[in-house]
């Protein structure tokens, strides 16, 4: 969404905590995913159990495949973090306690009607409730998610053309308009 902006890690620590009630893991697993590895909205409401979870343990690498990415020509891998793979596991645990076995084909991200994926107009609800229990002002969004990726893994590597590639772009100049300077940066940089 444009105009969205990202969150800084004391951010994401906060909405992360703000998550409440019989979908509390399923939102959490939701918002650390998205952070963790970057997808769409549309990519990550689209992911089914078998696409995360493989041999009993949560994938290294994700794969948004073809027909659910942007422009649907190409597939993306994305490395999962350590914070990414707990959130599928937690995600799992939660699934077996909720439907009592796992189905490879249910949505990750089930709606409160059994079979349904949760809608993008959901998650941004859900979303937005965090952000403002969170006390977060600015232009947030489910994008904010993909934003912070990009900005994290920027602001780590220094590469944009990594984040370019990590985020499916065909552009270099689409990659650009992700990212920001950091106010952190600029607070040391003052200093």
């Amino acid at each position: 969404m444009k105009g969205t902006r990202p969150l800084t890690t004391d951010e994401i620590l906060k909405v992360s905590e703000r998550f409440s009630g019989t979908f509390e893991v399923r939102n959490r697993s939701l918002f650390i995913l998205g952070v963790s590895v970057g997808g769409r909205i549309s990519e990550l409401l689209a992911l089914k159990i078998e696409d995360v979870w493989q041999n009993g343990a949560p994938v290294s690498d994700l794969l948004f495949q073809k027909g659910v990415v942007k422009g649907k020509d190409t597939a993306r891998m994305i490395p999962v973090n350590e914070d990414g793979r707990q959130a599928i596991a937690d995600l799992i645990s939660w699934h077996r306690e909720r439907y009592f076995y796992l189905d490879p084909l249910r949505p990750l991200f089930p709606s409160r009607k059994f079979g349904d994926a949760l809608s993008r107009s959901q998650a941004h609800r859900i979303l937005e409730e965090a952000f403002q229990k969170a006390g977060l002002n600015g232009k947030l969004a489910t994008h904010s998610l993909r934003k912070t990726f990009a900005q994290r893994i920027y602001d780590a590597s220094g590469d944009i053309f990594l984040v370019k590639e990590l985020l499916g772009h065909k552009s270099v100049e689409t990659t650009k308009q992700y990212l920001g300077v950091s106010y952190r940066k600029m607070q040391r940089a003052t200093e």
